[in-house]
């Protein structure tokens, strides 16, 4: 049985280009940087859960809820093929439960923040607005694109964004959590316009205060679909002496 079942859907997406060595102090044992065009990122994502069921469970007022993350992209080489996957600065959510779980369970990086969002269309667009309240203030990332969306094409940028089938979290000098998130191939909007007012240094630390006046590479829209988060599994090695 699924750890986790759930909807991701309207998941926007800002890709941000940084010195690989920025993160070199977040990296797993036994994963490596996955790169883009020789380019290191970090991504910006603003999503909802919708149908949240925990081991095919629903948890009253755990159903449907926001999550804002900053992640950046790895893989690991396991019997002679690579497994592509994300390792996260930290994820936010609205309940504390889920901050809970997350941090017991998985050994990941959540944080409890009040949030909001914000779905509406036009005759021809829409508009997606994910926020959050840090510090007394509130923090937005909003994305105006296309109503329709399309297929996401093969050896793409958005391609190699959203297909990655892996979390990682680093538990220890030479420990890993490791597990699988499946879901289909999704399609995505094109974005048209962005805001992103967000104090990446007060939300995720001083080390990623340089972003409040950097531009992302690329901003997307994607749908999303169901998706299942396996149980974990826990990777150990040993420290050269």
């Amino acid at each position: 049985m699924s750890f986790l079942k759930a909807e991701w859907r309207k998941l926007a997406i800002a890709n941000y280009e940084v010195d690989s060595a920025l993160l070199e102090d977040y990296l797993p044992y036994g994963t490596e940087l996955d790169l883009w065009n020789s380019k290191c990122y970090v991504s910006l994502v603003g999503f909802m859960f919708l149908n949240t069921k925990l081991h095919n469970l629903k948890i009253p007022f755990h159903v449907n809820f926001e999550e804002v993350n900053l992640r950046f992209y790895v893989k690991r080489l396991e019997h002679g093929a690579w497994k592509r996957g994300v390792v996260f600065i930290k994820e936010i959510v609205p309940r504390p439960a889920l901050t809970f779980v997350a941090n017991t369970v998985y050994k990941e990086h959540y944080e409890t923040l009040p949030m909001k969002h914000s779905w509406s269309e036009t005759a021809n667009e829409r508009l997606v607005e994910y926020s959050w309240k840090k510090a007394d203030k509130w923090q937005t990332f909003r994305v105006r694109a296309s109503k329709q969306a399309s297929k996401i094409q093969p050896g793409s940028e958005t391609e190699f964004i959203t297909e990655h089938y892996w979390g990682y979290a680093k538990v220890g000098a030479a420990k890993t959590n490791e597990y699988e998130v499946t879901h289909p191939r999704w399609d995505a909007y094109d974005v048209i316009d962005y805001e992103i007012e967000v104090d990446f240094g007060e939300v995720y630390g001083p080390p990623f205060s340089f972003l409040n006046t950097a531009s992302p590479v690329s901003v997307m829209l994607a749908e999303g679909s169901e998706i299942t988060v396996e149980n974990k599994k826990t990777i150990i090695g040993t420290i050269p002496a």
